[in-house]
């Protein structure tokens, strides 16, 4: 396990590492579908959408809108080069990227879900931005030491918390650090 930052707070101390096993964000409850196709990666969601049955990415689209209704549907761009990266806006560079598929939500859907439409747009692009980040490693979890000095005045970490699933390693050192002012106040009672 890769430690990255570590906080002392008094007699804590909290560190946050790379989460080895992390929890492919496209299993959860999401609002948009992932259709992308790519000869070496499986990327997206499980669709019935096949690769051979489009001509170019406009038949794609027109498939989509034929199946789903009105929807609201951003493309996809992959960028692969020692690693692979995804947003929703084109790379700069010709050769090593490229459009990967789109992710859409039904205007149905939109409505069933009691989504504000204006907000449609950012809650598809924070799925491309989380997936992007399962995709890139950038997984946390933090542990929570208690620091004990034993007899012979040698300090011993004690592990009394960790949590790990975070896609934000600020969000997950801040965590870490309200799970030490929870302690400090169940130690003051």
């Amino acid at each position: 396990m890769v430690e990255n930052e570590e906080k002392q707070i008094g007699d804590y101390l909290v560190r946050t590492y790379y989460d080895n096993y992390p929890t492919d964000p496209r299993s959860w409850d999401n609002l948009g579908t992932m259709v992308c196709f790519h000869k070496r990666h499986d990327l997206g969601d499980t669709t019935d959408y096949r690769s051979e049955n489009y001509d170019s990415w406009g038949d794609l689209r027109n498939e989509i809108e034929e199946r789903e209704g009105e929807v609201t549907i951003l493309p996809l761009y992959l960028y692969d080069h020692g690693g692979i990266t995804i947003r929703t806006s084109p790379f700069g560079c010709q050769f090593d990227s490229g459009q990967v598929g789109f992710i859409y939500v039904s205007k149905d859907k939109i409505e069933n879900e009691c989504i504000d439409e204006l907000k449609v747009i950012k809650y598809l692009e924070d799925e491309v931005d989380t997936y992007d980040k399962f995709l890139r490693g950038e997984c946390f979890g933090f542990k929570v030491f208690k620091i004990k000095t034993c007899s012979l005045g040698h300090k011993h970490e004690e592990e009394v918390e960790s949590c790990f699933g975070y896609y934000d390693e600020d969000e997950c050192m801040t965590d870490g650090v309200g799970m030490v002012d929870a302690h400090l106040k169940s130690e003051l009672v």
